[in-house]
């Protein structure tokens, strides 16, 4: 069945995103990059995740977070994490970070790696959710190696039929992925993908 379109700016559309998540379905949502899917970080929501996008499930998926304060329960901020979150979060940056080892997080959200990756959007919607769920798993809106999906509509049309909903809150404001940077314990920061935050940009916040 293809996935119904919401307006995001409905009264009842944060409300009715929250009981399909909670009911372990996939969720389109705006993010001010692409659009992604969501799932609650559970194996079963991972799973209907990874099949959806036709997705190695060694990649892992990235958690979109509405505060540090919960990526400090999930993982290590270390001090050059500390700096890049800083100057861009709320934005387009994932930051892998290691995770803590008292908070063991599943496989097919880490591909079996002891890091996750991070993001603190800037848009109302996935943040919202968050707050109230906590950290959503979160991947683009697309079949794996397909275009990324600008509107909701080019949503339904990749993987319609595997989402329950769709938030619309019309074209999406960048339309380039996050950039992807590792920040290890030991060791320099690691630019994995380039995205809408130059490398250069990148790490010359993390000199600071």
């Amino acid at each position: 069945m293809t996935a119904e379109i919401l307006d995001a700016g409905y009264p009842s559309a944060f409300d009715r995103a929250r009981r399909e998540l909670e009911a372990g379905r996939i969720v389109g949502i705006p993010t001010e990059t692409v659009y992604g899917l969501a799932v609650l970080p559970d194996p079963e929501g991972l799973a209907l995740l990874v099949e959806a996008k036709r997705r190695s499930a060694d990649k892992g998926i990235a958690l979109l977070v509405d505060s540090i304060a919960q990526v400090r329960r999930l993982a290590t901020v270390t001090p050059v994490a500390e700096l890049l979150a800083k100057r861009f979060w709320p934005g387009a940056l994932t930051l892998v970070l290691p995770q803590r080892v008292d908070h063991p997080l599943p496989e097919l959200l880490t591909g079996g790696r002891p890091t996750i990756g991070v993001r603190l959007p800037n848009h109302p919607v996935p943040r919202a959710l968050a707050r109230i769920l906590g950290p959503l798993a979160v991947s683009s809106a697309n079949i794996s190696g397909q275009p990324d999906s600008t509107t909701a509509k080019q949503v339904v049309a990749s993987v319609g039929d595997e989402v329950a909903l769709v938030l619309d809150d019309g074209p999406v404001r960048g339309g380039v992925p996050s950039t992807v940077v590792a920040c290890p314990e030991d060791g320099e920061i690691q630019v994995l993908r380039a995205g809408a935050i130059t490398e250069a940009d990148v790490r010359a916040a993390a000199q600071k």
